[in-house]
């Protein structure tokens, strides 16, 4: 646990997105766990992926940061072609385990209520926090995924 907390540095701006079937939802951190700008919505298609890679860029630069974390709960099979295409672009993409989202969400506001934005906040503050797990994304033949 002190190795990926030690990983996020002043240097880092962590990226927590709640992935959903259609409609994805960014929010930034930086690493003591402040909000960093507005969130982002966005579709789960090329088009909505280049969306968030230059929101994040914008975001880090306005910030003045040099790495960016991608963190998100691996539900179905939904985060995979982000999660490939970020891969490509060398940013690090880690999963946080839901259970943990689910328990967590109710730390910052007492309230249970589930939303989008609230839940991509919630696991950009566990990543900070040293909660997450590296996935292994299949690579060459293994990864066979057509983006739309």
């Amino acid at each position: 646990m002190n190795s990926k907390i030690q990983r996020i540095t002043e240097e880092s701006l962590v990226v927590g997105i709640d992935i959903a079937k259609h409609i994805h939802v960014a929010r930034c951190v930086d690493w003591r766990g402040i909000d960093v700008g507005k969130p982002l919505s966005f579709e789960n298609t090329r088009d909505g992926f280049e969306r968030l890679e230059k929101w994040m860029d914008v975001a880090r630069r306005s910030q003045a940061k040099t790495q960016i974390m991608v963190g998100m709960e691996p539900t179905g099979h939904y985060w995979m072609t982000l999660g490939q295409f970020l891969r490509d672009r060398s940013i690090l993409v880690v999963h946080v385990n839901p259970f943990h989202v689910k328990r967590s969400k109710e730390l910052d506001d007492n309230s249970p209520t589930k939303n989008d934005v609230k839940d991509a906040l919630t696991i950009a503050r566990l990543m900070k926090d040293g909660r997450y797990q590296e996935p292994i994304l299949p690579a060459g033949v293994y990864a066979n995924c057509e983006m739309g």
